[in-house]
This record gives C-alpha cells, sequence and structure tokens, in this order.
C-alpha cells in the first residue's frame, strides 16, 4: 500500500510538472507574440490591444485551466459542473441580482477610491494609482466603439470571453481545489466552502491590478462563488459575469454613440445618487437571501421526492 501511494504521488508530481511546464511554453510564446505584434504597432493601436488580449485570456487563463482539469478528472466537462443545467428561473434569479447590483458596485467602488494607505507605504500607493490609471486608460481605448461591429468585438472580448475563462479559472478549477478532497489540492484537507469561496475572490480580484476597485470586485467574486455552490452549475456565475461586464461595454457604446459623459454613467449611485446606490445594496443583499431560500427549498424538496 505504501508502495502504490508513493507511485500514485510520483505520477501526481509528474502532472503537475507537465501542466507548469506548458504553462510557461504557453506564457513564453505570448509574450514573443506580443512583442512580434508590437512591432511596428504601437500599443495605442486599438486593434495590438485586442489582440494582446484575445492571447493572454486564452492563453493565460484559459487553456492552462482546461489542461488542469483535464488531468483532475476523467471528466473534466463534469469536474468544471459545465454538464449541470439550472432552472430558467435560476438564470432570471442570477441576470436580476446582477442587474439590481450595478449602481451598488459603484457606490462600494467609489469608496473604495479613497483608500489612503499609511505614509511608510507611499511609494506603493503611488505604483496603485499609476496602475489604476493605466487601466482606465486601457479601458477606454477598449470601449471606443461607435459601429455595431466594434461593439459586437468589445462585447466578445470583454463579456464573453472574459466570463468564460475567468469562472473556468477561479470558481471552476481553483475554487473546487480549495473545497474538494483532490490530490491536486494545494491542502491536505478541504478548506470550508466559505474560506475558499472568499480566498479564491481575494486572488481573483487581486489578479485584475485594479486596487482602487479592489473591494467590489471582490465582493463580486464572493457572489459569483456562492452562485457556483448554491446552484452547482458554472454556468450560473459564467452568465452573472457576462452580464456585468457586458452592462459596462454597452454603456459604453451607448454614451460613445449619444455623446454622454461616461464619468457621469459610472457616478450612478453616488453623488446626488447616493440613495440609488443604497437601494441598490439594499435590494441585491435582500435578493441574494431571497434566492438563497428558495434554492435550499428546492433542494430539500427534491430529496424529499427523491426519497418517496
Amino acid at each position: 500500500m505504501a508502495l502504490r501511494g508513493k507511485m500514485e504521488n510520483s505520477h501526481v508530481m509528474a502532472k503537475i510538472i507537465v501542466w507548469l511546464g506548458c504553462i510557461f511554453v504557453m506564457f513564453s510564446l505570448t509574450v514573443l507574440v506580443i512583442a512580434l505584434i508590437n512591432q511596428g504597432n504601437p500599443l495605442s493601436d486599438i486593434n495590438t490591444l485586442k489582440w494582446i488580449q484575445l492571447l493572454q485570456t486564452i492563453t493565460l487563463f484559459l487553456l492552462p485551466s482546461l489542461m488542469l482539469a483535464y488531468l483532475c478528472a476523467k471528466a473534466p466537462f463534469s469536474w468544471l459542473q459545465l454538464d449541470k443545467k439550472a432552472d430558467w428561473k435560476v438564470f432570471l434569479w442570477a441576470v436580476g441580482i446582477m442587474l439590481v447590483a450595478l449602481p451598488a458596485i459603484n457606490l462600494l467602488a467609489q469608496w473604495n477610491q479613497h483608500m489612503v494607505l499609511p505614509t511608510w507605504l507611499s511609494g506603493v500607493e503611488e505604483w496603485m494609482k499609476n496602475k489604476e490609471a493605466e487601466a482606465e486608460w486601457l479601458t477606454k481605448q477598449f470601449m471606443s466603439a461607435t459601429t455595431v461591429s466594434a461593439l459586437l468585438v468589445n462585447l466578445f472580448l470583454m463579456a464573453v470571453l472574459p466570463a468564460i475563462s475567468e469562472e473556468i479559472t477561479f470558481r471552476g478549477v481553483l475554487q473546487q481545489l480549495l473545497t474538494a478532497p483532490h490530490r491536486f489540492s494545494p491542502f491536505a484537507s478541504r478548506l470550508s466552502p466559505h474560506l475558499a469561496i472568499w480566498l479564491t475572490a481575494i486572488i481573483f480580484s487581486a489578479v485584475h491590478m485594479q486596487f482602487y476597485g479592489f473591494v467590489p470586485r471582490m465582493l463580486m467574486g464572493a457572489l459569483f462563488g456562492y452562485m457556483f455552490v448554491w446552484t452547482g452549475s458554472l454556468w450560473v456565475p459564467m452568465l452573472m459575469h457576462f452580464v456585468n461586464n457586458g452592462m459596462a461595454v454597452l454603456l459604453y457604446y451607448i454614451a460613445n454613440r449619444a455623446a454622454w459623459d461616461m464619468d457621469k454613467v459610472d457616478a450612478v449611485g453616488t453623488g446626488n445618487t447616493l440613495w440609488l446606490g443604497v437601494v441598490s445594496l439594499v435590494l441585491t443583499i435582500v435578493g441574494i437571501y431571497i434566492f438563497r431560500r428558495s434554492t435550499t427549498m428546492r433542494s430539500a424538496s427534491s430529496r424529499i421526492s427523491s426519497g418517496s
């Protein structure tokens, strides 16, 4: 038995080494391709930025996560809970909660932006502000769409692809490795679902490197994690992620066409409309509570029905 255990452990370690090696190769190829694209195409060129976004999302999130899922399970699609079908009412609730939460997200983002670090961390704070300014510039470059074709491209790059790739990576793979008793798990024993959800949410937010939006993104990540656990389907957080990103893309498109001030749109739920942000926050919490109660009742009803 001891020999068999050692052989299994060495087999697992070999798979991990192969996986890490593949990630290194993909990362190196991505850097090389980006460098080639940049030749004669400065980063201010919108098409260059979109190609870079596409490559980074696929090679740094989607492909490594799918590879790890393949290594973790004989049926990776099932392990990722992509074969679980949720009721249409669940999807409707998920979309509704996300739409209602948008002003609350703006409110939390504004609060987060007033974060001030101690004087001895002034260097870190300056770096964070520079990263935030860089992210804001990139966002405006991406969102400068005025045609339907550009809108569709942005929806794919900024909403569809991130929703699929990031949810597979963070909720589908990372969160499950933290909670499931799997030999690939970084912990000897499983973490509680709550701890795994919040740890995943923190990592999810930190990876975006936008620290003045860290809190609302972390809370969204936690919401996606709970919805994944409560529904047992990865399609639910994917849909919510798409709605959040897709609404931003759509609003930017409408603002560009109608000559709106996008800063005022982003401020909905703050300032003169603070009341809307507070109402949104309350309704979001109530909606999540009602949804959780309803899913618990449906699960209990299903168990009773199957038992009889």
